[in-house]
């Protein structure tokens, strides 16, 4: 099993959006990729602190292994979140590991 966790700080606005609003956007299409094939499973916080160090939003999901890692960030689907992700976003963190 894969583990993909993913944390991201926001803009304050973006794509004619608030930061609240693009957060949303990303969690309602983040949690639709639920059911692709290999994804065990894929949620979405936000965060509850925040504190000068923590992250607006982070993706914890778990994939079969890593080639089904690897056909989900490919798949059209999660394209389409990683350009929006790249518009509203002003910093990335991303930890990848096996158990």
């Amino acid at each position: 099993m894969v583990k993909h966790i993913v944390f991201w700080q926001f803009k304050a606005s973006a794509a004619g959006q608030t930061k609240q609003y693009n957060m949303d956007q990303v969690k309602r299409q983040l949690e639709a990729l639920n059911g692709l094939p290999g994804v065990i499973t894929l949620e979405v916080g936000f965060d509850i602190l925040n504190v000068g160090a923590s992250c607006d939003v982070a993706l914890y999901s778990a994939f079969e292994n890593q080639s089904a890692l690897e056909a989900y960030q490919e798949h059209p689907d999660h394209v389409v979140v990683k350009e929006f992700l790249g518009e509203v976003t002003k910093d990335r963190y991303v930890v990848d590991y096996v158990l």
